[in-house]
Parts: C-alpha cells; sequence; structure tokens
C-alpha cells in the first residue's frame, strides 16, 4: 500500500536516491557478467520523479551508456506504439471495438473486415504469420509496400489451437497499428507519435520508429560492431550482409554463477526452481541452501519456458518466408520503419511513457490517456498460454504481464524485446522502469531483465510497506 501523503514521498525520495541509486548501480555493474565492453542504462520513476539512473558499459567503442543513450530495443518499442495508440482513443481518434477496415479500408480484404483493436492488440486476431507475406528484407524495409501487403494478407490459426489463448503477432502488428495511425491522423508514423505522445513527454529526441538519418550514429551497437568504420558503417547494405547476426551462446562462467548466487532474488528463484508456484517461507532457508545452484537457463524458464516453446509458430511469427536475415543494427535498418521490431530510444524516454502510464496517464498536469481509457488498456483481455511466447502473457491492449515470479504485479504490465530489454509499469506502486543494453542476447537465454525487475520490486516494497 502506497501512503500518498507530501512528508512520505519526500521521505522516500530522499532514501531511494541515495540507497537505491547505490544498490542498483552495484547490480546493474555486477550483471555486467562477463561481456565488458557490453552494457546498458536502467532508469526508475515513482510518483512521477526519476529516483535512480544507472549505467553500466560502453555503447559504442569510445562512448559510455548513459541514460539519453538511443538504443535498439525490438518489441520493447511495441508498449510504445500500443501508447501512442491508446493516446488516439482518448482523443476519440480510434475506437477499441470499432473494426480496423472503418478506419483503413484496404484491411478488409481476406476476412479481416471485422478485426477490431482489441483483437489485435490483445493477440487474438490471427495476424501474427510473417510467413503468410511475400516479402524479403529489402521489401521489409519499405513502409508503403509493406502496408499494402499487410491490407492484402489473409488471417493465420496457430499450430494446436485448442492449447492457447493468444498468439503473438511479433511482426505484423506493427504494420496493421502503423497503418490505422496513419490513416486517422492523417500524419506519418513518425509525425504522429512526436506530436501526439513524445512531444507532450518531452522525449521528442529520445524516441523513434525509424531514426532520423542525423542520430544513427548515436545509436548503441554490439560489441562485435565497434570495429566497424564509420565510413564502412554508412555503406552497408541490409540485404547483401552475408554474416547472420545471431547472439553469441555461451555456457555460465564459474564468476556469472557466483554473480547469480549473490543476487538479492536468488533465494526466490531456488525456491520456485524446486517448487513452481511456492510462495517463500523464511522457514524454508535450510532446504532453499541445499538445492543445486542455478544457471542462466534454469532461472530464465521460472518466466520464460522454453520446453513449452511451439517452434513451428514461432518461426511463423518471427521468421520471414524467404528466411533471409536482417541486420536490424544497419544503418538504413534502423532508419526504416518497422514499428513491431525496431524501436529506438534511451532508457529515460522508455521509462517516461510508463512512468505516465503508472500515474494512470497523465504527466505534470497534462491528461494524455483519460480514465476510461485507462481503465480498459490496463486490464487484461485475455489468460493462458500464448502460441507463440512460451508463457501465460495476460495481455493488456498492447502490453503483456509484469513478470515477476517473487512479487505481486497483478496491476503491472509492459513489454519486453527479443534481445531481454524492457520497459513496464505498476501503478499500484506508482512506478516505472526501463532498462535497456548491448549485450549479445535475447529474451530467451538471459535474466538481466528479470533480475533487474525482482530486485527494484524488493526494494521499493520494503520501503513502502
Amino acid at each position: 500500500m502506497i501512503v500518498n501523503n507530501k512528508k512520505n514521498n519526500q521521505n522516500l525520495d530522499k532514501h531511494i536516491n541515495s540507497e537505491f541509486q547505490q544498490r542498483l548501480q552495484q547490480l546493474l555493474t555486477d550483471l555486467q557478467l562477463d561481456d565488458a565492453p557490453a552494457g546498458g542504462s536502467l532508469v526508475v520513476y515513482q510518483a512521477g520523479r526519476c529516483i535512480v539512473q544507472a549505467n553500466v558499459g560502453m555503447a559504442q567503442a569510445n562512448i559510455p551508456w548513459q541514460p539519453e543513450t538511443l538504443s535498439l530495443n525490438f518489441s520493447t518499442g511495441k508498449g510504445v506504439l500500443a501508447t501512442l495508440v491508446h493516446v488516439l482513443v482518448s482523443q476519440q481518434l480510434l475506437d477499441y471495438d470499432k473494426p480496423i477496415a472503418s478506419y483503413w479500408p484496404e484491411f478488409s480484404s481476406n476476412g479481416k473486415a471485422n478485426i477490431t483493436l482489441r483483437t489485435l492488440m490483445s493477440h487474438q486476431a490471427n495476424l501474427f504469420s510473417i510467413t503468410s507475406i511475400d516479402a524479403d528484407s529489402e521489401v521489409l524495409l519499405d513502409w508503403d509496400t509493406m502496408l499494402d501487403k499487410i491490407a492484402a494478407m489473409p488471417t493465420t490459426l496457430p499450430e494446436d489451437l485448442s492449447l492457447y489463448s493468444s498468439a503473438y503477432s511479433a511482426l505484423v502488428y506493427g504494420w496493421v497499428l502503423g497503418g490505422v495511425i496513419e490513416s486517422v491522423t492523417d500524419m506519418s508514423l513518425a509525425g504522429a507519435l512526436r506530436y501526439y505522445l513524445t512531444e507532450p513527454l518531452d522525449i521528442a529526441d529520445s524516441c523513434y520508429f525509424g531514426v532520423p538519418g542525423d542520430k544513427v550514429d548515436r545509436v548503441a551497437r554490439l560489441v562485435k560492431n565497434f570495429d566497424i568504420s564509420q565510413q564502412d558503417h554508412k555503406a552497408e547494405q541490409p540485404q547483401l550482409r552475408s554474416r547472420r547476426n545471431k547472439p553469441v551462446l555461451k555456457a555460465d562462467s564459474e564468476n556469472t554463477l557466483r554473480i547469480y548466487a549473490n543476487l538479492p532474488n536468488y533465494r526466490c528463484w531456488k525456491q520456485h526452481a524446486a517448487t513452481p508456484h511456492a510462495v517463500v517461507e523464511s522457514n524454508n532457508d535450510k532446504n532453499i541452501d541445499e538445492l543445486s545452484t542455478l544457471d542462466t537457463a534454469q532461472i530464465n524458464r521460472l518466466y520464460l519456458n522454453t520446453s513449452q516453446l511451439n517452434l513451428k509458430n514461432y518461426k511463423s511469427a518471427l521468421i520471414p518466408a524467404n528466411k533471409q536475415p536482417i541486420d536490424y543494427y544497419n544503418r538504413q535498418t534502423l532508419q526504416a520503419v518497422i514499428p513491431a521490431a525496431n524501436g529506438v530510444a534511451s532508457a529515460n524516454a522508455l521509462a517516461t511513457i510508463y512512468a505516465m502510464l503508472a500515474n494512470g496517464g497523465t504527466w505534470q498536469g497534462q491528461t494524455l490517456i483519460d480514465a476510461a481509457t485507462f481503465e480498459q488498456l490496463s486490464t487484461p483481455q485475455v489468460m493462458g498460454m500464448d502460441a507463440v511466447m512460451p508463457a501465460h502473457m495476460n495481455w493488456r491492449l498492447g502490453y503483456h504481464r509484469l513478470f515477476s515470479v517473487c512479487a505481486d504485479t497483478e496491476s503491472g504490465f509492459g513489454h519486453m524485446g527479443y534481445n531481454g530489454s524492457v520497459a513496464w509499469c505498476d501503478p499500484t506502486r506508482q512506478l516505472s522502469f526501463a532498462f535497456i543494453h548491448n549485450f549479445d542476447v535475447t529474451m530467451l537465454n538471459d535474466i538481466r531483465q528479470f533480475a533487474l525487475t525482482e530486485a527494484i520490486l524488493n526494494l521499493v516494497d520494503k520501503n513502502i510497506a
């Protein structure tokens, strides 16, 4: 329970700004693991105030990470896109329950005439299969051509439909929402994002779908690309890249396992690994200590259970039919508009967006999202297992649940990215959090976002109980 009196908030801020900053900075530093010089940034807001900013490592060869560092955050950008839609709903330019085709007539083809924003944003529209579209890596960078192809595409039922409640639209989603936004605003997606969301939040220069040419060289890179010269970087053609940019998979070192064992939420993880869905109690400490050491895969599986991954549905959602890889860090790709996958933002920008959501849609005296709209966007629309993501996502309108096994996060929501970046809010705690990075990992083989989330929830709860 949050005590909403001025004196308590002042005392809380004073305590958090010192102890919390120190603890989370140390935690982020520890979670660099063996991946230096790669690093990242995290930002936390509570009750509209920034209470933590922490950074570690290098964003580029000679540029350290900062809260305003621009980063490719993959699907974490979906939360930004969804928030823009909610602002437009609040402005009465969109309605969750009207057919998308009523705003974008071409979208009605191939059985899509009755699909609404509500079904799309809760991933129940069967519009998840990118393999149903004939598009190579060059076409995927062509916004107008992709809008035409999305408007003409059919729906696709996931394999083993009876087992699932939703099917995550990993790529298609962004073009559908982008097309609708452009139709009702008569603006480009970039223009609408700036006018309706990022300018009111004063983050217009640090949040993009399609990075401006003069900002591309400021985006954080993977360490393996640090040695690419500026000239070569500009000349790269994404469709001609012969090297696949798969994340580096490596075994946990003794140092990594030692760091895990010293994390504040490690005991909770061990309890849940031994007894799924268990409640951690202090009188179980001895039994917990006797459990074997947990590695990255075991911890990650507490959140995203890859043993339940439907590989056919996963590939259908994420891998275009021609199977040509896209280098998302390439200059041309960063400048393209692929809203479901190539959102670029700073940690501070993402945390600010979710700080507004944590405050029920208001920010510094402005109401961006009215109370009725906020009630709808924050209410779970579907429970149960997802056909693409190996988890119960509990989809809201454009956001999944806040993933935690150690805290009560029933009111929390947000969105993670393919690389394990994440941004979320918890209105009950008036809390928002963003973590972005350039570690060469994916959300399925890394635990940083979960370790940081559990830590901040634990620290905040101890100070507001």
